[in-house]
């Protein structure tokens, strides 16, 4: 789901922009079809556009794309909020209203959807269905459909019931029209996001399967779903592998927005439980593209011979960096009793030695994190001024007093005088907040508890970069383990905040909204399957979040994202990590892409095709 919601578009501009019209006067004025809509000046492409820019119209179609995937997986079901879901189900077999753009930062253009109305006030919008608009067996997609997907991804997924929490209702208001009324007005954000939830066949959900037993939206399931989507699920191996194919009869193979997309005949994603294993599979040719997150293996293991000859081809690219501000961390469970303090958080800070980690396990490539919107524009620094600075004076007595005097900055180790410095502050913190070291251990003074806490993982691929930080706390007395569990376990347990620390990581649009209350808001402290991971409930910050969504204007919302980043950091929620600016993939030479890939995105594999195609 995060990556899809990576993708998902945002509004904050006085008026959405739409191609061929300017916005509707009044709910009782006619209403203006928006065959795009966009929130940072114009749209790039006009009506009746002919395909993406970065779209090859002459790709060929054909030929396999073999995928993996880390983990497994035990459902089908794109809506629950249950069990591990097959990757590509969601984005290959369903279709949503609206198409994001990769090469414009807050885009969209109509799927589903031939066209999206709203009022001045944005009380509502309303979305017309394409009446070409098919299920794989034949059936029109209709707003019987689309109200029954919403109801239904608000009722079975936390995260789709906080991001929608303002839409109270969906209806059908025309032969091809469904309307979202909202119980705020001049959300300028809700109108595009509603366009990015997969739209499934409600006929189907309330059918029966083959055995004849009644199907269960709110359960999970292993039957291949139907969607309207370019793909079917044509083959599986439960837990193990999944096989798309592209569908011949696929109603929307030839809309500007699919042109030289979709390109591949089968896609099939194997799952692996270690990563090794997982790389093996490709180095011997089984899977076809790789992306590398890990500095150290990108430096030493490519040394093979489909490398050295030139059948495997090793990028670095920038492009999707570009648009995504990203905060990867040790997170603390705030929801547990020992990280309740801000000084036990900071004191933790100072006990990572990120610049031995770099230097040892990655070789230099990394960047320390200092924002929680790191590497954009949004990033605070210094100290604030102009209008963050009177938005936070605004909030004076609800933040801490040191974002006003003491800009952010991580603590520099990386040599041994260092580090002891570093340990001694991490102590006198620990000291204020109530511990003290005897022998050694650390423990509380009032009580002789000692303090420790387990950091739960997912993959033992993370061990290497989390057992020096173990290893660190540990020279201060904190009994810090390490468990790693199975990935439908470690999911479980982080949907219902069951840890004390995970590694976590939330990305970031160049247009936050809505999403900032699932991430920090008060209101999903407590809902699970939020991606609140630290437990932050903070009335400052909730007003914050509410500015960010009603910005009226790009100033405005850069002004107020700063001061929100400011005031996160000042709290010392995480134990900031590490990023790089660019991504690192490798892939057999069979694959092809354009020349230009979009300018905030990969493209993959939308874009790309196989060499083999028709072969």
């Amino acid at each position: 789901m995060q990556a899809a919601f990576a993708r998902v578009v945002f509004a904050v501009a006085l008026g959405l922009c739409a191609t061929g019209a300017q916005g509707a006067r009044a709910e009782d004025a006619a209403p203006v079809w928006r065959t795009g809509i966009s929130t940072i000046g114009e749209l790039k492409h006009p009506d009746g556009f002919a395909h993406f820019d970065y779209a090859n119209p002459d790709a060929p179609k054909g030929g396999e794309l073999k995928l993996s995937e880390t983990g497994t997986y035990d459902t089908f079901n794109p809506v629950l909020a249950k069990g591990e879901a097959a990757t590509g189900v969601t984005s290959l077999v369903f279709d949503t209203l609206l198409k994001s753009a990769e090469d414009e930062i807050t885009a969209a253009y109509g799927l589903l959807a031939e066209g999206v109305s709203y009022p001045d006030d944005i009380s509502s919008a309303t979305f017309r269905l394409r009446a070409e608009a098919k299920w794989a067996d034949g059936q029109p997609v209709t707003p019987e459909d689309v109200v029954y997907s919403f109801d239904m991804v608000k009722a079975h997924n936390p995260l789709f019931a906080n991001y929608y929490r303002h839409v109270v209702s969906a209806e059908k208001t025309g032969e091809r029209d469904v309307t979202f009324r909202f119980d705020e007005t001049n959300n300028h954000e809700l109108p595009n996001i509603l366009g990015q939830f997969p739209i499934i066949p409600k006929h189907w959900w309330e059918g029966t399967d083959a055995k004849g037993n009644k199907r269960d939206i709110a359960r999970t399931t292993l039957e291949p779903v139907m969607g309207s989507g370019p793909y079917r699920i044509a083959s599986f191996q439960a837990g193990g592998s999944i096989r798309f194919e592209l569908r011949d009869d696929y109603w929307g193979k030839d809309l500007n927005v699919n042109v030289g997309q979709n390109n591949f005949g089968t896609i099939t994603y194997t799952f692996f439980g270690d990563k090794n294993v997982e790389f093996e599979a490709f180095r011997a040719g089984n899977v076809d593209f790789y992306q590398d997150n890990s500095a150290s293996h990108w430096a030493t293991a490519y040394d093979f011979p489909a490398m050295q000859d030139g059948r495997v081809v090793r990028e670095q690219i920038e492009n999707p960096r570009r648009a995504t501000g990203v905060m990867q961390a040790f997170v603390p469970n705030l929801r547990r009793e020992q990280f309740k303090d801000q000084r036990v958080r900071e004191a933790l800070n100072y006990a990572f030695d990120f610049e031995d980690l770099n230097r040892n396990l990655a070789h230099n490539a990394y960047q320390r994190v200092d924002s929680y919107f790191w590497g954009t524009e949004l990033a605070s620094s210094g100290l604030p001024e102009g209008r963050e600075k009177e938005i936070l004076e605004g909030l004076k007595d609800k933040v801490p007093a040191e974002v006003f005097t003491t800009p952010y900055t991580n603590p520099v180790n990386g040599d041994p005088q260092k580090v002891r410095e570093n340990l001694r502050k991490a102590l006198t913190l620990f000291k204020e907040a109530g511990y003290e070291l005897k022998g050694n251990k650390l423990v509380e003074t009032k009580t002789g508890k000692p303090f420790g806490f387990e950091i739960l993982l997912s993959n033992p691929s993370f061990e290497r970069t989390v057992t020096p930080f173990v290893n660190s706390v540990k020279k201060i007395g904190i009994d810090a383990r390490i468990r790693t569990v199975d990935a439908s376990q470690y999911t479980n347990r982080v949907r219902s905040f069951d840890y004390d620390m995970i590694y976590g990581i939330w990305a970031q649009s160049l247009v936050p909204g809505n999403e900032q209350s699932d991430y920090w808001g008060s209101s999903s402290v407590g809902q699970e399957g939020s991606k609140n991971y630290a437990g932050i409930a903070d009335p400052a910050i909730d007003e914050l979040i509410k500015k960010i969504v009603f910005a009226p204007n790009r100033d405005e919302l850069v002004a107020t994202t700063r001061a929100l980043d400011r005031v996160l950091l000042a709290h010392h929620y995480v134990i900031p990590l590490f990023y790089s600016k660019t991504i690192n993939i490798a892939y057999w030479k069979q694959l092809a892409r354009p020349q230009e890939l979009p300018y905030y995105g990969l493209g993959f594999p939308d874009v790309w095709w196989s060499k083999n195609a028709g072969k």
